[in-house]
């Protein structure tokens, strides 16, 4: 048995599921907090439940879920299908395409991560169709594993959890508790910054080519993979207003109303600091475009269908990390794990321990919303004490996180369905990509 073999049937032993996990975490968040709060366990109780039905937090849950299904319903698109089959055309070797997916999935989940994990599945399963039926020979596993590398950059990205809610008003002040902290950090000071764009570039450059280098020297095989077409339901007769769901024109208009209604609100806002660009913003602009480039209402429902299965995780999941976070709140451990955390730093050295705990955090909490919940709170007031920029610190928690999904299987799930593939078929190129993004990341935070 093969090391990635030894480690995917250990991840599968070690590791219930993200829902068990939230489960027992709540449980020694709870003990915890009995041991080093004076409350008592009914308060304790009373504080947890009222936190899983927090309404700002909610409002935050459902937000990251439209996120994920409106660009995964996005990619599913008759405009990305031509995008993905223009692109796959002239690509005739392994080389050439892991370059390929590599670089167009990095883009793509820079805009969003639920668009660029369907995206990059997707141009991954054309390629091998495409090389099955011209009988040309492949490494199906790398160009699967260059499809999930966008789940390394999201974080960083227009879609990223933790940055697009710091940029939402108040949103700082109301999770963390303290009033002196800003009202905002916009997108000029995460992603935009000088630190995140040169992470971002340098993944842009190297992981395209380190890839296209593998791919050269790797061993390919003749693959045999069916074409799949999704096909529509057809009705031999449309009665009435059930015209509407199926006629092109409207869909079409409402759609592009949208869109230049997004465009006339970044125009109208005007403000260097991109602050318009918030969570309700990113998925107007997803539904505008979803609906725009989608064939019509009926093809864009089905699309939504399709996609709102992945988002479970986050509906059932996430009340319980609001839940953690209330009882960490109420006994007053964020404020003990933070003075640890500041004793044992220095005002160089946060960033680094933040990545490496985001990391492993990641592990057990594989959702940057849900990590955000539970970790934001703690490194805000960590950073507060050891006056480090917060926007740094926000953006360590950030690459941490994304980078150990290349080692937590958790996300890989809709590529592996997509690919065909499984999950010790790519883990050796996904730790390829882990070494070369902790490279990245780790310089980026040293140097800035």
């Amino acid at each position: 048995m093969s090391f990635t073999q030894k480690y995917a049937l250990w991840f599968r032993k070690l590791f219930p599921s993200p829902f068990s996990i939230a489960i027992v975490l709540t449980l020694i968040t709870l003990i915890a907090s009995i041991v080093f709060s004076e409350k008592s366990l009914e308060n304790l109780v009373l504080d947890w439940q009222e936190g899983l039905w927090n309404s700002n937090l909610l409002a935050f849950a459902f937000q990251m879920m439209l996120m994920l299904v409106l660009g995964h319903a996005l990619a599913l698109s008759d405009f990305f299908n031509r995008v993905i089959a223009i692109l796959i055309k002239p690509i005739r070797s392994t080389a050439q395409a892991a370059a390929l997916v590599t670089a167009s999935t990095i883009i793509v989940a820079f805009f969003n991560w639920g668009l660029g994990l369907i995206f990059g599945a997707l141009l991954a399963r054309k390629i091998g169709e495409q090389f099955s039926q011209n009988k040309i020979p492949i490494n199906y596993p790398l160009i699967g594993a260059a499809g999930y590398v966008g789940l390394m950059v999201w974080h960083g990205g227009l879609s990223g959890s933790a940055l697009t809610k710091v940029a939402e008003p108040n949103h700082i002040r109301d999770i963390s508790n303290n009033s002196l902290l800003p009202e905002a950090i916009y997108y000029t000071d995460t992603v935009f910054s000088s630190m995140n764009m040169m992470a971002f570039i340098l993944l842009l450059v190297l992981v395209p080519t380190i890839f296209y280098f593998i791919g050269k020297k790797s061993k390919s095989t003749y693959l045999k993979i069916k074409s799949v077409k999704i096909k529509s339901k057809q009705y031999s007769k449309r009665v009435g207003a059930e015209k509407i769901d199926y006629w092109t024109p409207i869909s079409k208009l409402i759609g592009l109303a949208l869109v230049v209604t997004s465009i006339y609100i970044a125009i109208d806002f005007a403000g260097a600091t991109l602050g318009f660009i918030t969570p309700n913003y990113i998925n107007f602009c997803l539904l505008g475009l979803g609906i725009l480039l989608h064939k019509n209402f009926h093809s864009f429902l089905k699309a939504i269908d399709k996609a709102i299965v992945g988002s479970s995780g986050i509906l059932i999941q996430f009340p319980l990390y609001f839940g953690i976070l209330a009882l960490m709140q109420s006994s007053g451990l964020i404020n003990s794990v933070s003075n640890a955390f500041t004793s044992i730093s220095t005002q160089q050295t946060l960033p680094i321990f933040t990545f490496f705990s985001a990391g492993f955090v990641n592990v057990f909490v594989p959702s940057g919303g849900g990590q955000w919940a539970i970790q934001g709170p703690i490194i805000l007031e960590a950073a507060t004490n050891l006056n480090v920029p917060l926007n740094k610190i926000i953006l360590s928690m950030a690459y941490g996180d994304q980078l150990t999904n290349m080692l937590q299987p958790f996300w890989a799930l809709p590529l592996l369905s997509i690919t065909g593939l499984k999950a010790r078929d790519i883990l050796p190129y996904t730790l390829i990509l882990l070494a070369v993004g902790l490279i990245i990341f780790l310089s980026c935070l040293m140097i800035f």
